[in-house]
């Protein structure tokens, strides 16, 4: 195993920077990393090797040139399946757009790709985004590194896989009820949910729109927080996109490594995300987090939200009636799959055999879900009250953060379960978000990063933070301290304890 694939992503950009590493030689060594584990893993679904490989040349080209190049240039970068590209297929995880090419790439992969960033695959996920374990993906489910016979959450447990088993340094994801922090916890990596509007949505096959938003996916907060600056902004293509002079988040988080940083923080703890059904080491580690914040002069708060308590209810009935509204495009006559009956067909008739064929079941209930919610007579009764109980936990935010710097909860209820353990339940799924869907429905920012493993399975748990619209630097400051913290009680960065990486060389993942 090359030791490249165990440089942080700022690490590997200073050797870059430096001279001391082609962007070829760091490129053509995490695929190589992927083409070693990634048959135990899946957690990509597209790579090309002559393409990545070409655009690494390019950069070590410019550089050699002596072009003025952004921090990350030459870094390799993994891309959630849910953002086109015009270089490899974009297939949301879903038949219905098997082999799909996008004629235009998504706003946040041509910042990548402007600041030097290289493309080494698209990432799986649950189809379009529906899920909390990639158990939905058309393509298969992806394992967790930690091991195999768990599922890395979801919706992108590509993403969050691809950084933690050493296969990307950085990776592109989409959070729509927890999508980037679910897996980031479960995977034992870091993963952020900007405010919503402060990184574009344009060029991300949609879910639910007024849910979605992408970020960023890494081993560290300092490198979630690089790539993070580079796919910030405001994008004339995105009409929600936020004309907003955002602050450094990089230099945010390295102004917070210093724990010393947390004395006087205000830590928000809403009990209504303590939840009952919360594991016995997740509720342990959670609670050592916050006496070592509380050892480093933060001071706890404990905060009622009464509304969070229908968050779940809300959103899953604001999230299935945009998916249906979303979802209808896939029509089997403008692109995607086509299905024609046997001696042909109506345009009816092609349309339910294509959509039957290309939707897997978790799609199928929620598009059945959210066009129920839509239809007349029912409107008010559900999607309308739905968007009411958002403007009452939006109101139970504000009111926290009069109070509090910050909100930590933890970010799952669970470590990661057994493949197939949820039966085809999907209340179960839906449960899992409980603690992250809440920040979607504020539109305010979220940070997941890992705090320990759990006694008794010893795997990874996360910690939650939370923070007002616009603030997300005060996420990365906090974060950063935290993870010194962690660091420093561990002896080694949390990321570098992941079993898997005994078995690396031999392509198999930890079991």
């Amino acid at each position: 195993m090359s030791e490249l694939i165990r440089l942080t992503a700022a690490e590997l950009a200073a050797k870059l920077s430096s001279g001391e590493v082609s962007s070829e030689e760091a490129t053509r060594a995490h695929l190589d990393r992927i083409a070693a584990v990634d048959g135990a893993l899946n957690a990509f679904l597209a790579t090309d090797a002559d393409v990545s490989l070409a655009a690494a040349r390019e950069i070590d080209a410019r550089r050699a040139a002596g072009e003025a190049l952004g921090e990350l240039a030459g870094v390799p970068l993994a891309v959630k399946d849910v953002l086109v590209t015009t270089d490899m297929p974009s297939t949301s995880g879903s038949r219905i757009l098997e082999g799909y090419r996008s004629p235009y790439d998504a706003t946040a992969v041509a910042k990548a790709r402007a600041a030097g960033l290289v493309s080494i695959g698209k990432t799986n996920m649950d189809e379009f985004a529906m899920g909390s374990s990639t158990e939905n993906s058309a393509y298969g489910p992806t394992r967790n590194q930690w091991a195999a016979d768990r599922v890395p959450g979801g919706s992108g447990g590509g993403s969050a896989v691809a950084v933690g088993a050493f296969e990307a340094p950085l990776a592109l994801g989409s959070d729509t009820g927890g999508s980037i922090r679910q897996p980031a916890a479960l995977t034992g990596t870091v993963g952020v949910k900007p405010t919503y509007g402060g990184v574009s949505r344009y060029g991300a096959i949609a879910l639910a729109s007024s849910l979605d938003q992408i970020g960023p996916c890494a081993r560290t907060v300092l490198d979630t927080a690089l790539l993070h600056d580079v796919i910030a902004g405001h994008d004339r293509h995105d009409s929600t996109s936020l004309d907003f002079a955002w602050p450094s988040m990089a230099e945010a988080a390295r102004g917070g490594a210093d724990p010393a940083s947390l004395k006087g923080l205000r830590v928000g703890v809403v009990k209504q995300l303590m939840l009952d059904g919360l594991q016995p080491g997740v509720q342990a580690r959670f609670d050592e987090s916050l006496a070592l914040l509380e050892a480093q002069g933060a001071e706890i708060v404990e905060i009622d939200a009464p509304h969070f308590e229908y968050a779940v209810a809300a959103y899953y009935l604001i999230l299935p009636a945009e998916a249906s509204s979303n979802l209808a495009k896939y029509d089997s006559v403008r692109f995607g799959l086509r299905v024609t009956p046997d001696g042909g067909g109506t345009v009816e008739s092609v349309m339910s055999e294509t959509r039957a064929a290309g939707f897997g079941t978790e799609v199928k209930r929620r598009i059945i879900l959210g066009t129920y919610a839509l239809s007349a007579g029912y409107y008010d009764a559900y999607y309308g009250s739905a968007q009411k109980v958002r403007t009452l936990i939006q109101r139970d935010f504000a009111s926290a953060f009069d109070r509090v710097d910050v909100i930590a909860s933890p970010t799952a209820p669970t470590t990661a379960w057994q493949l197939g353990a949820h039966g085809g339940d999907p209340l179960q799924d839906y449960l899992n978000d409980a603690t992250t869907i809440p920040a979607n429905l504020a539109g305010i920012p979220g940070l997941s990063l890992p705090i320990g493993t759990a006694s008794e399975d010893g795997l990874p748990v996360g910690l939650q933070l939370m923070a007002p619209a616009f603030e997300d630097a005060r996420l990365y400051r906090a974060g950063s301290a935290i993870e010194s913290l962690i660091t420093e009680r561990d002896g080694s960065p949390f990321w570098a304890q992941a079993p898997s990486l005994a078995g690396a060389s031999t392509g198999e993942a930890a079991n």
